[in-house]
């Protein structure tokens, strides 16, 4: 019998994953299942880029790239980040990974030690807590609420770290919620992390762009009094549809992103020579793909959050960013479907609405935040219509 190791058996399997994929053999079954538990745009990628991509094969970028990524391509991450966050990071300080997944992990590998604790906001995205086990560290998870829009506040960030303190994963827009930290908000947490300068913050910034606030996006990267403890984690994924063509990056001091390209020249070497000549069409060619993929995003917001309002008993906080929604579900635990199944818990309403009524979610738990369940409105609004009178008339049958 062949033996696994201890730290991949530790892990947990991804929900996300596990879930799309139980939504792909139902249809493989010929059942029309809506698929709302991947967070993936709809998309196609936008024209320029896939020609830049074409242009690469043709021009013979067929070799192997430098670990760290083409220069071409971070001086362009470089310009990016200056232009439109207002952030200096030079080339050097920027690698390029196999998707923003791997940059994150591989910052971690880099930066944290057996038995430090990594700081990690709750509900959050799936893969934080297991990256960092994956690392030895001690993933301590601060919950935050529904009425406070699901946010880490200032005095809940100081009473959460020790002297084992190494980093706090901040992830703005959010990745379950949808939420988005103010500027006032996120200098405020700022002035704590200031207090302990060997704090790290990485900050997963993946969904800057696709934001409902009328207002810029702030960089966590942009506050002067931390601007040395902040690696920022971003990528082409969400914001160009580009999320199979795996490129993402860490902007970091100099020393973690000489650590993040060690490690990765031992594990992947550079990411694919194509995909970077694509995202450097991505960024620096023209942004209004960004938008109107932005602003399709916003109407099926404002139409979801409408839509799950109008059914007894989900509660739901208006999300500012990202492409989820994140109700509370917690009123329909404990009732009793038709067919004699008992809904215990808000993974077992996953399931329920999987395979009765054919719409894919993704239990709350996964997020750290049993009792809630994500949806994913990255699909089109008749798809979204159509999911919400299913889910509907699926709950209004418990008992």
């Amino acid at each position: 019998m062949q033996s696994i190791s201890p730290r991949v058996k530790a892990l947990a399997v991804s929900q996300t994953l596990a879930m799309s994929q139980k939504s792909a053999e139902l249809k493989a079954k010929g059942i029309d299942v809506i698929n709302l538990s991947v967070g993936e745009p709809d998309f196609n990628t936008p024209s320029h880029i896939k020609a830049a991509a074409v242009k690469a094969i043709e021009d013979n970028f067929s070799f192997y790239s430098p670990v760290a990524g083409y220069m071409s391509l971070r001086k362009a991450i470089a310009a990016k980040l200056l232009n439109e966050n207002n952030v200096e990071f030079s080339p050097e300080q920027i690698v390029v990974g196999n998707g923003a997944k791997h940059a994150l992990s591989n910052v971690i590998l880099a930066t944290v030690a057996p038995g430090d604790e990594v700081i990690i906001p709750t509900p959050a995205w799936v893969s934080y807590v297991e990256m960092v086990k994956l690392a030895e560290g001690v993933p301590v998870t601060v919950e935050t609420k529904l009425e406070q829009n699901f946010k880490i506040s200032p005095e809940q960030l100081a009473a959460a770290i020790t002297p084992r303190t190494r980093a706090i994963i901040l992830c703005s827009p959010s990745n379950p919620t949808g939420s988005v930290y103010t500027c006032e908000e996120l200098k405020a947490l700022a002035e704590i992390i200031a207090l302990h300068p060997d704090m790290l913050v990485i900050a997963d910034e993946i969904y800057e762009h696709i934001l409902y606030t009328g207002k810029d996006f702030v960089s966590m990267a942009s506050f002067d009094n931390i601007k040395s403890q902040v690696v920022l984690i971003n990528g082409v994924s969400k914001a160009y549809a580009m999320t199979g063509w795996r490129i993402g990056f860490c902007a970091a001091p100099v020393e973690i992103a000489k650590a993040v390209s060690k490690l990765q020249g031992q594990t992947t070497s550079g990411a694919s020579s194509i995909a970077q000549k694509a995202a450097e069409a991505a960024y620096t060619g023209s942004q209004e793909c960004v938008e109107e993929m932005r602003l399709a995003f916003e109407r099926r917001r404002n139409l979801v959050v409408k839509l799950a309002r109008q059914i007894p008993g989900m509660r739901v906080s208006e999300p500012q960013g990202a492409f989820y929604l994140f109700p509370e579900v917690n009123s329909f635990l404990g009732t009793v479907a038709p067919d004699g199944r008992t809904i215990n818990t808000s993974g077992d309403l996953a399931l329920y609405l999987l395979e009765e009524a054919h719409v894919a979610t993704v239990d709350g738990a996964a997020f750290c935040a049993p009792g809630f369940i994500r949806m994913s409105y990255a699909t089109s609004d008749e798809n979204l219509v159509e999911a919400f009178a299913r889910i509907s008339k699926a709950l209004a049958v418990l008992k």
